[in-house]
């Protein structure tokens, strides 16, 4: 379980938000919602410990997250803006390295199935350089076929996805939900899924 206690951030001289508490328990989907510049990405960082708040708390069962180190960081996937791939390897050689970084044992065959599902059955061997922004975005969120990481921190996972992606990947995050994974989501886009059971927390407001 993850809990927020009374956090406060800053960027420069500006507060973004203060003494802020949440929880996030199992089987859990947090939509984190706001304006731009409301402090979304600056609170995501935090809970993945890339970011250290001015004030407060923030426990992954009932131990801080800066005690807890590296056991910590295996818990928790962080998607961000950014797909967080190497643009001269190919998916399969991406994937492989995100596994071996998260603590996860994977092997060739499970890589090529997750490749298959997210849709790029025929690109597992092509450099990612040469794949559309969709399509490197499906390498990045293939990872979440793989981990076995509780937490997943989805910052815009949408993005340049098209209509079958969408679909595909909000299939994923209720699969995980279901296996009483935790999942907090910032999404600009309307979706069935943030518009359904979803727990919503609004900054600035």
């Amino acid at each position: 379980m993850l809990s927020v206690s009374n956090i406060t951030c800053s960027r420069g001289d500006r507060t973004l938000f203060r003494d802020l508490s949440f929880s996030v328990a199992p089987g859990d989907l947090l939509h984190l919602k706001g304006k731009n510049g409301s402090g979304k990405t600056t609170l995501l960082r935090s809970i993945c410990g890339l970011f250290l708040q001015d004030s407060g708390e923030i426990h992954w069962n009932d131990t801080s997250i800066r005690n807890l180190g590296e056991d910590y960081f295996r818990e928790v996937v962080y998607l961000g803006h950014h797909n967080g791939i190497k643009d001269d390897l190919t998916a399969e050689e991406n994937l492989t390295i995100a596994a071996v970084l998260d603590g996860d044992e994977t092997d060739e065959k499970q890589i090529r199935i997750a490749l298959e599902r997210i849709g790029l059955r025929g690109y597992d061997d092509l450099p990612t350089r040469v794949l559309s922004q969709g399509q490197k975005r499906r390498v990045a969120l293939a990872r979440l076929l793989l981990t076995k990481s509780p937490l997943w921190i989805l910052d815009e996972p949408f993005t340049a996805l098209d209509t079958s992606a969408i679909d595909l990947l909000q299939e994923i995050i209720r699969e995980h939900i279901a296996a009483d994974g935790m999942i907090i989501i910032t999404t600009h886009q309307e979706v069935a899924l943030t518009a359904g059971h979803a727990k919503q927390l609004e900054l600035g407001n």
